[in-house]
């Protein structure tokens, strides 16, 4: 490990022109200690070619590797791997730092020893060039711990945080993910104990754009769901080994989430994934919660009926009783 010295780590999958600008948002930053790590997917384009080019330029400071062609997180890892920084900043090739994202985080990271990342403000750069005015998600709030936090959904993009290379390796290596495999990483960050420094300020620019993207598809794609409900099975494990209980409120939105996500496991026909789930959901409530009417009807009629018919059936009657008051114990 090298004091001082940022690992910046590109996974990229046909995207020579983002690649060149994501690239050039390194080298213009206002922190020269740095090195560049692009792993290479197995892009069916110009993009190898974009990523030679680019190390030949500054030989020194940037090298190209190739990755398994499994998504981003094995992606990331081959690079991790390899890292040689104290700090490791992970930046998709869609994304861009701005100049002084690495100067003030690592003079953060420097001035609290007890913080094992830094996360700032995220800009969203739509599809029509215009910038949002207020930070994405939650990056301008100021939060202690990863944990609870981050039961309730990532407060900040991939590109977000600048972690201490001592977090990632106690970490592990990134997952076999290819769908919320970077929010499963930050929850296992979060089961450390990590707390975080924060900068009150833009770090990063998450770009909106038409190229096709691994987070978007069809919402009830049973090979989307069936990896949405892993990701949530390990979230909820890490969760766990942390000591968070039902009692705690971001647990119980996590609770919710499990639902629903159950329900959709439902309709796409998943029983494996749905029961699972379920499960889960009722194991992060309360007991008045996991006992309550929601869990009971839907457990009975996709008993009865199936997970297809019985999760239609569920939703028919929550429709229903929407219409006429709240249910008692509704965890959805």
């Amino acid at each position: 490990m090298i004091d001082h010295l940022v690992s910046v780590i590109v996974p990229v999958r046909n995207r020579p022109i983002l690649l060149r600008e994501a690239v050039n948002s390194v080298r213009s930053q206002t922190y020269d200690r740095w090195e560049l790590i692009v792993v290479e997917d197995g892009s069916e384009d110009e993009t190898p070619e974009v990523a030679r080019a680019i190390a030949a330029e500054v030989p020194e400071r940037v090298r190209v590797l190739s990755g398994p062609g499994r998504g981003p997180g094995p992606a990331r890892e081959v690079g991790r791997a390899v890292a040689r920084g104290e700090f490791v900043q992970y930046l998709d090739s869609d994304d861009l730092l701005l100049p002084r994202k690495l100067e003030l985080q690592v003079r953060g990271l420097r001035a609290d020893s007890l913080a094992g990342a830094s996360y700032g403000w995220t800009l969203l750069r739509r599809a029509d060039g215009s910038a949002a005015e207020r930070p994405l998600k939650r990056s301008a709030e100021r939060i202690e711990t990863m944990f609870p936090s981050f039961l309730a959904g990532r407060p900040w993009n991939t590109t977000t945080p600048l972690y201490r290379a001592s977090v990632c390796e106690a970490a592990g290596s990134w997952s076999d993910l290819w769908l919320e495999e970077d929010w499963e990483y930050d929850c296992r960050v979060a089961a450390l104990g990590t707390r975080l420094h924060q900068v009150a300020d833009w770090v990063c620019e998450y770009r909106d754009h038409d190229e096709p993207r691994l987070g978007l598809g069809e919402p009830l794609d049973p090979r989307r769901l069936g990896q949405q409900a892993e990701a949530h099975v390990r979230i909820f494990g890490h969760a766990r080994r942390a000591g968070i209980g039902p009692e705690v409120a971001e647990m119980a939105y996590f609770a919710r989430a499990l639902f629903l996500l159950a329900r959709k496991c439902g309709r796409a026909g998943l029983r494996r994934e749905c029961f699972r789930l379920l499960g889960l959901a009722r194991e992060a409530s309360t007991p008045e919660r996991a006992h309550g009417f929601d869990f009971r009807l839907y457990r009975a009629l996709v008993g009865a009926f199936g997970v297809r018919a019985g999760t239609v059936l569920a939703e028919r009657f929550r429709a229903k009783g929407r219409t006429s008051g709240a249910t008692a114990g509704s965890v959805a």
